[in-house]
């Protein structure tokens, strides 16, 4: 397949990668100057589980953490970016922790550039590995939208089976922050939650802004509305469809420290706020379809109401 312009086959640190870029800069015919550059967002994808190892804004701003201690060896998940958990998140049942399409190389399905958008779609499916250990017949297609204040990823899960089948997953998105002090994310206040860190008991969540001073190992439920990541001066609005959950974490220092692909500190340049499909597995039927997007958009200084919905 040729890929439009705006999407590069790279390799990065080693393995096959695509490179995206969205925005003033990246519109075919476009004058590339410094400001149009200034413009312009980036996006690098992996083949490699499908994952979205960086995402630069319009103003330049790495928004994604990508651990410098991370492993790119072709069979470790590598730890940072946007990792795709399926068909299990975490340890909710008898498959390696998160599944195992995190470490599938996925395939070149679609691409497509315009003045505006620029979208890559990677693809998976079973075969005999994987009927090995989860005897389901699946399609999964992996579709990164990037503009230039913007990036969505979306989930479709085709079963291709004869009976059904049900899965828990999450878009494991790595956020990056300047420091994790000054840091708070807001929209969950009222909610209920399963705090893995304090026992799984079920509280529900009293604060506006949820301030990370220790270990946060949390699934809320029922997540309808935006989320707004505060970074200092930076927003970050941060939006689901499908997927009913929202996992917050961030391993603190004692946990972080046993990480061998994390830096001793690293747990104060990182928040984890996922969409996922957690406390209720998903069911998809012989020939159904089923999705989940999570979208990102950036923002400067301002309020949470400056954040397109």
């Amino acid at each position: 397949m040729q890929a439009p312009a705006q999407i590069e086959s790279i390799r990065f640190r080693g393995i096959e990668c695509y490179r995206l870029r969205a925005g003033t800069a990246g519109a075919a015919g476009s004058a590339a100057s410094s400001a149009a550059s200034s413009a312009a967002s980036s996006a690098i994808v992996s083949r490699f589980g499908a994952q979205v190892l960086s995402w630069c804004d319009a103003a330049g701003r790495e928004r994604l953490f990508l651990s410098e201690c991370a492993v790119f060896d072709g069979h470790t998940p590598i730890r940072g970016g946007i990792p795709l958990c399926f068909p299990q998140f975490s340890g909710l049942g008898d498959l390696p922790k998160h599944g195992f399409v995190r470490s599938r190389v996925w395939e070149l399905i679609a691409a497509y550039a315009d003045s505006e958008l620029v979208s890559l779609t990677l693809g998976t499916g079973d075969d005999a590995g994987t009927r090995a250990i989860w005897p389901h017949a699946f399609e999964l297609r992996l579709e990164v939208q990037l503009r230039a204040t913007q990036m969505q990823v979306s989930l479709t899960v085709r079963n291709t089976g004869t009976t059904p089948f049900a899965f828990t997953g999450a878009l494991h998105t790595y956020f990056s922050v300047s420091d994790i002090a000054g840091a708070n994310l807001r929209g969950l206040k009222g909610h209920e939650y399963r705090d893995a860190a304090g026992g799984n008991a079920i509280r529900s969540e009293a604060d506006a802004s949820l301030v990370v001073t220790a270990e946060v190992d949390r699934v809320y439920h029922h997540v309808q509305g935006q989320l707004m990541l505060a970074d200092g001066a930076a927003r970050l609005g941060i939006a689901a469809t499908g997927f009913a959950d929202v996992v917050v974490w961030n391993p603190w220092r004692a946990l972080c420290a046993k990480l061998p692909d994390m830096p001793a500190l690293g747990y104060r340049q990182m928040l984890c706020v996922e969409a996922a499909a957690a406390q209720f597995p998903v069911t998809v039927a012989a020939g159904e379809v089923w999705s989940g997007r999570q979208k990102l958009t950036s923002a400067g200084r301002g309020s949470p109401d400056s954040v397109d919905h």
